[in-house]
């Protein structure tokens, strides 16, 4: 995460944030073995999340499911480890919100130490599934700033392009000195005409929310914080506390920053990110107000659900929190009065999530109960697959977009990526190097402590914790509108196919694979409420809409082709469609009523003189859909498409 923090004060000042065998009982019925799942560790690790099978002993005891992981350990032969301590007593943490056993080891094992353990454990015919508790992290993308602007006050028109439309608009970031073509925005702005997110909830479940005028905080002390180690929430005790707020996760303190029993080096350790106040602010940060910043669904209610602290977030606390946001149980808790419709969380680890992880379960049951979850895909430039939560099933995991449309060079990729959105590409035109701009950043609502929270102020980061954000404003928006008109909510899976329905094509091939495109928050609104009268789709293949006299940009491969439509209304006069700027060859084919081959080969009219500039007119055009295909003889740049008519 690259953050500027930008002061509401006369002084200005910067800082920069780098953004974590026991026997069975005589009655036990019968237990039919299957494959196990056992997650390795990569790392040191002394706690582990073990799910026992229905019907066995240790499922109901928590007494023998110690007994279970000291007879493991035996086994194992830890106890015996050279240099080790000669004994490791096993405590007992507690039940986790999906029936699975969190424990404790009196001290961390080394990575072939657990592994072993997991292994013995494996070979219990009553356990299903036993992994470490690993210890996740905000999808933070970590570089340098340049210095400090002022902000205006409104801030929506001078920073934020991200909610804007992604239709070519050039557009100047307060600070840049360079403009941009906009192709990457999420087109929130457009939908606050038809939907706001009134009435829906969304719990981010990150840092937890710091007091801010520009978000509604209506619901932070009905948030909750999960994080069951004092070491990592920075309180004196292992409990939960009620409400979600950010009391900072900062680790330049000593303690943080140990060789032996630390969480980071000194060169890693970093001040507090307030994380979860600018994510909760790009979803949701109150607009219209005369004031900061805006969000996607700025009527939707923010729920803070704390995870993330000192040193990251355990999978445990994680997955109860998942249950819990979603309306289900959490033993010792109380029960979570205003259940989401929609969860985010921008966080994530190595590892693959299968069904049968605690994060899986904990998914599996949020999906069940009607909530959509959004994820981040991670920050590592790889495939999203072996990343946690990314790679769970059913969740809608989004990669991040820069404002030029193309994938953030940090971005993970690959088949469990659902979308992209925009979350800042760092560098100018989303280069993975270069010079860093202002318009490669998502701008929301942040807080200007160091370690403890101080002053509220706007910020700038990138990553995909802010690509997710929009996609779950876009959700809230989309439920917000057929709640208003008493349609019948959407499940998960309708939602996720809806927003990758009608997401908006990259204006290039991405070099990996991220999704089916670009969120389109108007588009999806405009489809769930039926009111989007679309046009025959062509199969296989994404059509953008032209607009009367609107341009739009095209960078292309190759041999690649784009495909455009524009609706001629009856009596329009003097069509125009036109090609033009930019770099490269490129060939225009154009047929009414059906959209030419991919080659151009049957279309009525073509235009494929040398170079960019290509046109085709008709003075008396027939009424009906046009469509444009747009191919590119060599590599094309920043090619303009522009349709218009005339009416009388």
């Amino acid at each position: 995460m690259a953050c500027i923090r930008l002061i509401r004060r006369a002084a200005l000042a910067v800082s920069l944030s780098l953004a974590c065998a026991g026997a069975f009982a005589a009655e036990s019925a019968p237990v039919l073995r299957d494959t196990v799942n056992v997650t390795p560790a990569t790392e040191d690790v002394g706690r582990f999340i073990i799910t026992y099978r229905e019907g066995t002993a240790e499922r109901i005891q928590p007494s023998l499911a110690v007994q279970s992981v000291t007879a493991a350990l035996s086994r194992s032969r830890i106890a015996l480890t050279a240099t080790r301590d000669q004994s490791v007593p096993v405590s007992y943490l507690r039940k986790l919100s999906v029936g699975s056993d969190l424990v404790r080891t009196s001290r961390k094992l080394s990575v072939s130490e657990a592994n072993a353990l997991m292994q013995q454990l494996a070979a219990d015919p009553a356990v299903k599934s036993v992994q470490p508790d690993r210890l996740l992290h905000p999808t933070l993308m970590t570089s340098s700033q340049p210095a400090a602007v002022t902000p205006d006050d409104p801030l929506y028109a001078s920073y934020q392009w991200h909610l804007r439309a992604g239709d070519g608009t050039m557009e100047t970031i307060k600070g840049d000195t360079t403009s941009f073509a906009n192709l990457g925005g999420s087109n929130a702005a457009n939908a606050w005409e038809l939907a706001d997110g009134e009435g829906i909830v969304v719990a981010v479940i990150d840092t937890g929310i710091t007091h801010h005028s520009d978000i509604d905080l209506s619901l932070a002390d009905a948030g909750y914080d999960f994080i069951s180690d004092g070491y990592i929430s920075g309180r004196d005790d292992d409990e939960r506390v009620p409400g979600g707020w950010d009391t900072g996760d900062w680790t330049t303190e000593a303690k943080y920053t140990d060789r032996t029993t630390g969480c980071v080096s000194k060169s890693q350790a970093s001040d507090s990110s307030w994380h979860g106040t600018h994510v909760a602010g790009t979803v949701a940060e109150l607009t219209g107000n005369g004031k900061g910043m805006a969000g996607s669904a700025h009527r939707a209610k923010v729920l803070p659900v704390r995870v993330l602290g000192h040193c990251g977030g355990y999978d445990s606390d994680i997955a109860d929190a998942i249950t819990w946001a979603s309306g289900g149980h959490v033993d010792g808790v109380p029960d979570n009065t205003h259940p989401a419709q929609v969860i985010n969380m921008s966080l994530g680890g190595g590892g693959v999530c299968s069904a049968d992880d605690v994060s899986g379960l904990a998914i599996a049951g949020a999906l069940a109960r009607g909530t959509s979850v959004v994820v981040s895909a991670g920050n590592s430039n790889a495939d999203a697959a072996n990343y946690t939560p990314a790679s769970c099933p059913g969740v809608i995991s989004v990669a991040s977009n820069g404002i030029a449309g193309k994938r953030s060079f940090y971005s993970n990729y690959g088949n469990s990526v659902a979308i992209a959105a925009p979350g800042g590409g760092v560098y100018a035109n989303d280069a993975s190097s270069g010079t860093q701009v202002r318009a490669g950043f998502v701008w929301s609502a942040i807080n200007m402590g160091t370690h403890e929270p101080g002053d509220e102020g706007y910020g700038g980061m990138a990553g995909t914790s802010q690509a997710a954000p929009h996609v779950a404003g876009a959700v809230a928006l989309v439920a917000g509108a057929r709640k208003a008109l008493g349609l019948q909510a959407l499940t998960p899976a309708e939602m996720t196919k809806l927003l990758t329905d009608t997401a908006r094509p990259f204006p290039a091939r991405p070099d990996k694979a991220i999704g089916a495109g670009i969120v389109d928050a108007r588009a999806a609104v405009l489809k769930a409420i039926g009111e989007d009268s679309p046009p025959p789709e062509v199969p296989g293949e994404s059509v953008v809409d032209l607009t009367n006299g609107a341009q739009v940009t095209l960078s292309a491969y190759q041999g690649d082709s784009k495909l455009y439509r524009i609706r001629v209304p009856a009596n329009a006069r003097s069509l125009s469609l036109r090609t033009l700027g930019g770099s490269g060859n490129v060939g225009m084919y154009v047929k009414v009523g059906a959209a030419p081959s991919v080659d151009g080969g049957d279309a009525t009219y073509k235009s494929t003189k040398p170079g960019s500039s290509q046109a085709v007119m008709s003075n008396v055009p027939v009424a009906g859909d046009w469509y444009v295909r747009v191919r590119g003889a060599s590599d094309i740049n920043g090619v303009t498409v522009l349709a218009s008519y005339t009416m009388p």
